[in-house]
């Protein structure tokens, strides 16, 4: 008898709170193995903490986070959930991409070096491999020919195409994005759009914060949409997007549309 794959996310029961503000309140989302999720919510909703959740940039004060069956940035020690050390949470972050809002390159590095120091780092690879993954990377985002130009002579949406190779570069089990358009001008968002969905075609699992509702429509599997740190309501785009049942996701979809 065949057991189904462990979820690539599983979110379970998780809060988080700064003093008296609550920022997730008891969130529960199953993400599987080669699926976009596309969350959705205004802004304060808790979107971007939910995501920096998952890979333990934020710690919940209940709940935990798991990543194909592990938990991540604890374990369970006489019943309880005790944080890891962390080493062993840098190790399990590996294996989460993450890409920012405001891409966060290093700037003195060129864009292939950007994309080549995760490998290197963790010692996953040698200074010359490395650099042909970063190549390889580069070529699939659109960039190849930039690869010696440093950030600060790229435009915003090269930025972040060479943030998304950087973020692919240790062949992560799921890549997130935090509203990865929202920082861009208009007229570049398009370009970054068009490479998470090659992506998404490809089969990576992806999880992706945006206000962007074309995309939403176009490339997710699920939409999720998140208010006040709860998720209101999920299902297929179709549904969510064209017939949402709770009232709140109604008045979010005219506001935006």
């Amino acid at each position: 008898m065949s057991t189904a794959p462990a979820a690539a996310v599983e979110i379970h029961d998780v809060h988080k709170w700064y003093g008296a503000h609550r920022v997730l309140d008891g969130v529960n989302l199953t993400v599987r193995p080669g699926e976009v999720t596309v969350v959705l919510g205004p802004s304060g909703s808790g979107k971007s903490t939910l995501l920096r959740v998952v890979n333990h940039l934020e710690k919940p004060e209940i709940g935990h986070v798991s990543l194909g069956g592990e938990l991540i940035g604890v374990r369970r020690h006489k019943g309880r959930l005790k944080e890891l050390n962390e080493r062993a949470i840098l190790a399990q972050r590996s294996r989460i991409g993450f890409v920012f809002q405001n891409f966060n390159l290093f700037p003195h590095l060129t864009a292939l070096d950007n994309v080549a120091a995760a490998p290197v780092a963790t010692g996953r690879a040698t200074k010359e491999e490395a650099a042909e993954l970063a190549r390889t990377l580069l070529d699939r985002v659109g960039l190849g020919e930039r690869a010696g130009a440093y950030p600060r002579q790229l435009s915003g949406g090269q930025q972040q195409r060479v943030a998304i190779a950087r973020a692919l570069a240790l062949r992560p089990e799921v890549v997130l994005f935090d509203e990865p358009t929202s920082a861009l001008d208009p007229e570049l968002v398009g370009e970054v759009l068009d490479v998470i969905k090659d992506l998404a075609t490809s089969g990576t699992t992806l999880v992706v914060v945006t206000h962007e509702i074309g995309f939403a429509r176009e490339v997710a599997d699920r939409v999720v949409f998140l208010d006040g740190g709860r998720v209101l309501e999920q299902g297929p785009p179709s549904e969510v997007l064209d017939r949402p049942a709770h009232p709140r996701t109604r008045d979010f979809l005219l506001r935006v549309l």
